[in-house]
């Protein structure tokens, strides 16, 4: 009996890869359009390195796409899989809430940062609003330079036009309710 190839998880920087030449952006355009470093978004287009949430959506615009074309997975892939979708970073975790919202301006994400870990030299900025609700742990969420430290129970809504930047200043992990509105 011959054995079904497993489909494979098109990595995210090599999507961004195959957009960006798709659709003849250079580099300096995309590192132009979202402050990244053409070195940082060539580290992604080679999957050294996994962009948070916050960069992708600047990526997306800068492209052109929606954002859901970088987050999802490949339409082979088993549905529950699809359903609890997860992407890894170096200290925290995102995963969607609201598949299938590619063509919304409205996404939710349930993130988890690890135990006394920040994003490390990353700082978030894209147009639009969002909103952070603490399910466990505290955090210091750093918009521009003013600093909200929240906990179990706690929320926060800001414009997320402002450099932001999250960190779990407890000894646990912390997880979040995220929503992010893009205009």
């Amino acid at each position: 009996m011959a054995r079904k190839k497993a489909a494979t998880l098109v990595p995210i920087g090599k999507r961004i890869k195959k957009i960006r030449l798709e659709k003849k952006i250079s580099l300096d355009c995309v590192a132009n359009e979202t402050g990244c470093s053409i070195d940082y978004l060539k580290k992604l287009e080679s999957g050294k390195e996994t962009p948070p949430v916050g960069t992708l959506l600047q990526i997306s615009r800068a492209l052109e796409v929606d954002s859901g074309l970088l987050l999802r997975e490949r339409e082979s892939k088993l549905q529950s899989r699809i359903k609890a979708y997860t992407k890894r970073t170096q200290d925290y975790a995102y995963t969607t809430l609201t598949p299938g919202a590619e063509n919304k301006h409205l996404k939710a994400f349930r993130v988890t940062i690890d135990a006394m870990q920040a994003h490390k030299g990353v700082e978030y900025q894209h147009e639009g609003e969002e909103f952070v609700y603490v399910l466990s742990g505290k955090i210091e969420v750093m918009v521009g330079e003013h600093i909200n430290t929240l906990k179990q129970g706690d929320s926060l809504h800001f414009n997320s036009g402002v450099s932001h930047q999250l960190k779990n200043i407890d000894k646990t992990k912390a997880e979040l309710l995220v929503v992010i509105y893009g205009p």
